[in-house]
């Protein structure tokens, strides 16, 4: 299939929006997107970004057949910190439209960031995925990651909205 990965900039933030809503549609968890396009705009493309974004693309004549999409695929990622192993590269989402898997598309999302990551000196990816999304589990497993809740023992924690505030509070 005709493709190509490029840096993501701030006029495809339309598409990534409507990709991350479908990305959540697929996990079932729409309820939880909060970030608007003007938000991706924002974090994605001032002067201190707290993302990076990668898009696949495929030729006018590829072109999704409902809606004319030429980007199909994306990835966003930040450079993170581990105190026991150095720099670290996150890989928040990665996400290919339906028609277009199975393509390679994915793997070639996931090697890019791999390859970001190696080229600011990171020595790990990271990344969550559903434990009900089986086919991602699997396709992560394949590429040589591991289960870091099954290995290690380790559980992906979060504190938010009031709790957040409250956390806050000296």
């Amino acid at each position: 299939m005709d493709f190509s990965i490029r840096a993501a900039n701030v006029e495809d933030c339309k598409d990534i929006a409507r990709m991350l809503m479908e990305l959540a549609e697929y996990e079932k968890v729409t309820d939880h997107v909060k970030v608007t396009q003007r938000d991706l705009e924002q974090d994605g493309f001032s002067k201190n970004p707290f993302f990076h974004g990668i898009v696949a693309e495929v030729p006018e004549q590829l072109k999704t057949k409902e809606a004319g999409h030429t980007k199909i695929g994306y990835a966003l990622y930040f450079y993170s910190y581990s105190s026991w192993s150095g720099r670290a590269v996150y890989m928040e989402d990665l996400y290919v439209m339906p028609e277009f898997r199975g393509k390679g598309i994915g793997k070639a999302l996931m090697s890019k960031v791999a390859q970001l990551g190696l080229a600011a000196g990171c020595n790990q990816l990271n990344f969550t995925v559903l434990n009900h999304n089986k086919s991602s589990v699997d396709f992560y497993l394949s590429q040589g990651c591991y289960d870091l809740t099954d290995k290690m023992g380790y559980h992906c924690m979060r504190c938010e909205g009031e709790a957040l505030e409250h956390l806050a509070q000296p």
